[in-house]
């Protein structure tokens, strides 16, 4: 129960970074500890029901995550030589015509 407890809470924190942070690495931030309360849920229900699928799932999730995180860490590397600014909403206004 406590670790249910502990993923929802990872969970507001996450929603709390998406919603109310502009700097986009504390977005990406937000996004990881939400993702990482998704497997957090997968390895607890896994481990409830007796059964090693929520493991394998939460092995998946974790190696597919950090391949998207590479992703996501390489664009916003290039948008910040790019552009010079890490802030979304000066990004959202910036459009090449």
């Amino acid at each position: 129960m406590e670790y249910i407890v502990l993923s929802l809470v990872l969970l507001g924190i996450g929603i709390y970074g998406l919603v109310m942070k502009r700097n986009l690495l504390k977005v990406l931030m937000s996004i990881e500890i939400i993702a990482a309360a998704a497997s957090m849920n997968f390895a607890v229900f896994g481990s409830v029901a007796g059964d090693s699928l929520g493991q394998v799932f939460f092995i998946l999730a974790l190696s597919v995550d950090t391949a998207m995180t590479a992703i996501v860490i390489a664009l916003v590397l290039i948008a910040y030589r790019e552009y010079g600014v890490l802030d979304i909403w000066d990004l959202s206004k910036l459009k090449k015509s």
